[in-house]
Parts: C-alpha cells; sequence; structure tokens
C-alpha cells in the first residue's frame, strides 16, 4: 500500500468532527463513524459545526460501526474516540476483513492513527495493528450539544504532531502529513512520537483542574504543582519530553481562539465530560503519571488526589467550573503553605452567609463582638420566644419574625410582607444593633427561619450578616454552653435603608416563570408545588412556569448547608446558575430566603419575591399550575386542595 485514498473517522466528537470536517473540506474522502445523537444528526445532514468563519451543516458520509464499512486497501482509520474507550474500539476494527486484500484482518493491512491524550492508546492498537501511528493536537474543539461541534482556532484548526509508533519512520506519513496540513492543521512529522506525546501530558494532566475550579492565582499554582510531578515522574521513568513550546514558536498567533458565530466552546475534554455527566478520561491523564510513579516504587500525591477529587465530582453530579479555592486547598494541602496568611484564613468560607459554631464562640469573646439574633419560628409554633426564654447562645436577642420581621399580614402583601423601613430599624435598635456591628443569625431548624433575618437585615444595608451553620444543635453538639432567660440591651444606633437586595412584584415573577431564558424556583415542599396539599393558603399549585427546588434540600442530613459544588450542581439542574435571571418564592417569603442563602453559597444571584404564594394564590385573576412540572396555568378559579398537612412557610 503506497497512499491513502480514505480517511475512516472514528469518534464523532469534538475532535473527530473536526479532522473528518477540514479533511473533507480540503477534499479529501472521508467517512466518519458515529453513534447516538451525533449519527441520527449526520444522517439527516443537521450537525452543526461551527468555525470562526462560519458555521455549516455537515454533510458526511457515515456510519454506526465496522458492520457497515467495507475496509479497502488505501484506508487509514483515525482513532478520535476518548482515550478511555480506545481499547475497545481498537479491538472491534481491527479483525474486520480486508476485502482488497483477500479478507486479511484491518490490524495486518490497515494503518491506525491514534490522536488520544495519554500513552495509553498507541499501546493498546499496537498489540493488534501493524502500522501504528501516533499523533498530539492542539485543537481547541468542544461538544456543545446533541448536533453541535465548536473549533475555535483560528486562521489555523491546530497544530498536529505526528509519527510512527514507537519510533522511526513511515512512507505513508508523508502523505498523512500533507492531507492534514491542507486540511488546515498546523502538521510536524516526528521521529519519537512519544516524547512529544509526553509532552502533551504534563500539559493535559491540569485538565481537571480546569474542569472543577475557576481560574486564579491558586489555580495556576496547582497547575504548576501537577506539571512539575507529572515532568519529574516521566523523566525518572526514562522517557524523555520533547519542547513543544520551541516547537511551537512563531505558530501561537496562527491558532488563537476566535469567537464562532454558533455554537461556542465548552472548555476542555474532561469540562466537557462532566457537564455530559459521561466517562472521564483523567484515568489516562492523572492516572497515567500515578501508574508510572508506582512502577517505580514512588507515588504521584497530587495527580492522585486531583484524579480521585473529578470521579467524586462526577459521582456527585458536580457543576463544571464550580469549585472554590477552599476546595482545591482540601484536595491539595500542600497549596495551603502557597497562599498569603490572610487568604488562607478566609478560604474556608468565600460566600459571606455561614459562621460556624466554633467561629461564633470565638467571635463572642472578641473586643467588638457581633450581634446574636435567636429567631426561633415555625409554621403552626408560636412559642419561639419561650424557646428562646428556656435557652439561648449566651448574649442573643430574640427577633420575632411574626411583628418585626415582617409587617402584618395583608391579601395584597401575602403572609409575612417586608416591614416599612422604619419599623425595622426601630426593632433593630432596640436589639441593640450599633452602626457598622456585624450580626449573626440563628434558629433550631436549619436555618430555615433565620435566613429571613439575614436577607431582611441585608436588604436594609447590614454590611456583614451570618446564618450560624446547622442552627442551635452545632451550637451544643460543640459542647458550647446555653444561657436563660431574656436579654434587654441598650439601644442601638443603626440606621437603615430599603433596597440593597433585589425584589419581585407578582407581574415580575411571572414574566420570570414564562421566559426560557430565566428561572423562578418555588421553595416549598414538593407536595404543595404540584398541588397536593395546601396547609395555610386559599389554593393549592404553583406559578406557572415555576421549578420545584424544596428549601430542604438545601441541607444535609445533619441539618448544615450542603457543600458550595454540590449546591451549584443542584442549582445548576435546575437552570439557576452564575448570571441568569433567577427569581425564588415559597409560601410567604420567610423560606425562601433560605434559598438565596443557598444560592449565594452557589455564587448565583437571586431576587426574592415577597408576598409569594400566600399573597399570589389571594389573587384570583392570578393563574395557577399543578403537577410536577413548570406547566402552563390551569386558570383563576380556585384549586381544590388534595389534603391537609404542613408545608413550606
Amino acid at each position: 500500500m503506497s497512499t491513502v485514498t480514505r480517511y475512516i473517522v472514528i469518534g464523532a466528537g469534538a475532535v473527530g468532527v473536526t479532522i473528518a470536517a477540514e479533511l473533507q473540506r480540503a477534499g479529501r474522502d472521508v467517512l466518519i463513524v458515529a453513534r447516538g445523537a451525533q449519527l441520527d444528526a449526520l444522517r439527516a445532514g443537521t450537525l452543526r459545526y461551527a468555525r470562526p468563519d462560519g458555521t455549516r451543516d455537515l454533510a458526511l458520509p457515515v456510519a454506526a460501526g465496522p458492520a457497515e464499512v467495507t475496509l479497502a486497501n488505501g484506508d487509514v482509520l483515525v482513532l478520535a474516540t476518548k482515550t478511555q474507550d480506545a481499547d475497545a474500539v481498537l479491538a472491534d476494527w481491527a479483525w474486520r476483513p480486508v476485502a482488497s486484500a483477500r479478507g486479511r484482518p484491518a490490524a495486518a493491512v490497515i494503518p491506525v492513527l491514534t490522536v488520544q491524550n495519554g500513552l495509553d492508546a498507541e499501546r493498546s492498537a499496537l498489540r493488534r495493528f501493524r502500522t501504528v501511528f501516533g499523533a498530539v493536537l492542539w485543537v481547541a474543539a468542544g461538544y456543545v450539544a446533541p448536533g453541535e461541534v465548536a473549533s475555535v482556532n483560528w486562521p489555523a484548526a491546530g497544530i498536529i504532531w505526528l509519527g510512527a509508533y514507537p519510533r522511526g519512520a513511515h512512507p505513508l506519513l508523508t502523505q498523512v502529513a500533507t492531507d492534514l496540513s491542507a486540511a488546515g492543521f498546523l502538521t510536524h512529522v516526528v521521529p519519537e512520537i512519544q516524547r512529544w506525546k509526553a509532552a502533551k501530558l504534563t500539559s493535559s494532566v491540569t485538565f481537571a483542574l480546569g474542569a472543577l475550579y475557576q481560574r486564579g492565582p491558586l489555580r495556576e499554582r496547582a497547575e504548576q504543582l501537577l506539571r512539575d510531578e507529572a515532568s519529574a515522574v516521566l523523566a525518572a521513568s526514562g522517557l524523555g519530553i520533547a519542547d513543544l513550546a520551541a516547537d511551537t514558536d512563531g505558530e501561537r498567533d496562527r491558532i488563537a481562539a476566535h469567537p464562532t458565530q454558533g455554537p461556542q466552546y465548552t472548555g476542555n475534554s474532561t469540562a466537557q465530560s462532566l457537564t455530559r455527566a459521561s466517562g472521564l478520561e483523567t484515568d489516562f491523564i492523572n492516572g497515567q503519571i500515578v501508574l508510572a510513579a508506582r512502577l517505580a516504587g514512588g507515588d504521584a500525591p497530587a495527580n492522585a488526589a486531583i484524579a480521585e477529587r473529578v470521579h467524586r465530582a462526577l459521582r456527585d453530579g458536580t457543576a463544571a467550573g464550580s469549585l472554590d479555592d477552599a476546595d482545591l486547598i482540601a484536595t491539595l494541602p500542600q497549596l495551603a503553605g502557597l497562599l498569603p496568611a490572610d487568604a488562607e484564613r478566609e478560604a474556608p468560607d468565600r460566600s459571606g452567609v455561614l459562621i460556624d459554631a466554633a467561629a461564633l464562640c470565638k467571635l463572642l469573646d472578641a473586643a467588638d463582638p457581633p450581634l446574636v439574633l435567636d429567631v426561633r419560628w415555625a409554621l403552626g409554633d408560636a412559642r419561639g420566644r419561650e424557646h428562646y426564654r428556656n435557652a439561648h447562645i449566651p448574649s442573643a436577642v430574640y427577633a420575632d419574625l411574626d411583628t418585626q420581621l415582617a409587617a402584618p399580614p395583608s391579601r395584597q402583601g401575602g403572609r409575612h410582607p417586608l416591614p416599612a423601613i422604619g419599623d425595622l430599624q426601630e426593632a433593630a435598635r432596640s436589639w441593640g444593633l450599633r452602626e457598622g456591628q456585624r450580626v449573626v443569625v440563628y434558629d433550631d431548624s436549619g436555618g430555615l427561619a433565620a435566613a429571613r433575618a439575614w436577607w431582611l437585615l441585608r436588604w436594609a444595608g447590614v454590611a456583614e450578616v451570618r446564618i450560624l451553620d446547622g442552627a442551635l444543635s452545632a451550637w451544643q453538639s460543640a459542647g458550647f454552653e446555653l444561657e436563660a432567660g431574656e436579654r434587654r440591651p441598650a439601644a442601638g444606633d443603626v440606621t437603615l435603608t430599603a433596597g440593597h437586595l433585589p425584589v419581585l412584584t407578582a407581574d415580575d415573577s411571572a414574566a420570570i416563570g414564562a421566559d426560557g431564558a430565566a428561572v423562578l424556583l418555588d421553595a416549598r415542599a414538593g407536595e404543595r408545588y404540584r398541588g397536593e396539599t395546601e396547609p395555610v393558603d386559599s389554593r393549592a399549585g404553583h406559578i406557572p412556569g415555576a421549578v420545584s427546588a424544596p428549601t430542604a434540600d438545601n441541607l444535609t442530613p445533619d441539618g448544615l448547608f450542603a457543600a458550595p459544588e454540590a449546591l451549584r450542581a443542584r442549582f445548576s439542574r435546575l437552570g439557576a446558575i452564575p448570571g441568569a435571571r433567577v427569581g425564588v418564592y415559597c409560601g410567604s417569603g420567610v423560606t425562601a430566603a433560605h434559598e438565596i442563602a443557598a444560592l449565594a453559597i452557589a455564587g448565583v444571584e437571586a431576587a426574592l419575591y415577597p408576598g409569594s404564594w400566600s399573597a399570589w394564590s389571594a389573587d384570583e385573576e392570578r393563574p395557577v399550575a399543578t403537577g410536577p412540572e413548570p406547566g402552563t396555568a390551569r386558570g383563576a378559579a380556585s384549586a381544590e386542595v388534595a389534603g391537609q398537612g404542613q408545608g413550606t412557610p
């Protein structure tokens, strides 16, 4: 075999589609092998391929697998699957007969070109295929959604290094390189491809970091830590590492990323796998470094820790890019010493929402202790002040939710309207709140009531308000003392002003519910959202277009707020992501504040509908939806209540 007549690209992900599309545009004969939604889109001619110069629907010959392909001399198999899938795919193709070679298997007749990250795919290929070419790709392409791929390098489509595996030369490499160059790739043929694979691997070990954490100084230090560890391990194993920077000198400007006019690039392959909840190639990237270290009798602790963390993120449904520096320090404790002391101390909580019991106890002994508010309250339990008098955190003052944190109920305002700012200021001064003083709020129900005070004081301009994470039980579990009686502090001097946090009217809430680009969260219990029961309000159901997001799901079984990454994953699944327009309501605007606190921990800003369901349902002109889906309006007629029981206020 002396010439290449067809490229069979196995895998229709971002890289496979980019290679196939650019080869076809250069006039080369291409067949792409796909599955699932990509197969359907290719067969229908509706797979959208976005490049900076435009977006087009691809018309590529396509097959679902080797059973649909007649192999021939002149074919080259381009393995463009994920690394973790390579071995099974190679086994499937290797022993297929080549019709023009008297039925000899592909493994004996046809070359295979591997483009995977890591060092494993070429070894798997060489177990079966006589001729193996390895490739290293710098191609910024992303699988955006089923039937959509974005490739953003411009004007070149990327850089490709090619070499015969394990070393040496092959007469076909020149033609393959020529074809890829014609297809817009900056192409280099190298004598020892594994040196270039190793060089790419020392860069690829940072993919998991890029998938999990937002860019910042700490992540950059973590990236360097992983790269240094990988380089040391590979060097100790006797594998040389090429200098990619020298190879690309003068070429970087030709592969700069540019926005496309259609689907947008969504990040590296690991981030895409997290977003799609698909298999990770981490075991063949960071895991390759761990393997090499262990075979040499050593270890690669940083790469091992990142591999473990990204697999846990996949299992837990953690949203890509949602973890913070505190999580990164917990994953790689060796980074803690690289941070300034102040940054390290602040890392465990950047949300400005929570405080733990130990930190509160320490603050109470400080020269400027915070005002502590006991906000015990529950729907159907009017004995909050009695509970407070029996036992409370030392120095705490009782704040009455019904009379101090709300105006009197009304049909228009609901059961807990926002208080007039003058009335709230009078209450705050009666608690002893001084200008500039910090505030900590707590209850005995996971913060479900205390969050109302947290939100209301921030709405009124108090700069620093924290919720005691884990509520009163966390204080008691830590072994700290309680006191009885009632505190009557000296009057404070705080001045409050309204409007520091966003609020929604009923019309605003209706508009958000109808806006496909926004999300309205219903923080009540699921049975109230579905309209199966309504314990206090006039009609059962939910605002049309609202999504069910019960407040109780913000908490772990022990009553603590869930970790930031878990909350980000939860709200991301509901459509509440950073930058989106998000509104929240509950029964009467109390526990919706808890949802807003959880959203703040997740990095999402949200607006409160203070009247909530109590005001909406009292207006017979307002439509109602029922059932488990956001739905459409059932009409203004009153909904029958399926049952009675406790719900979310």
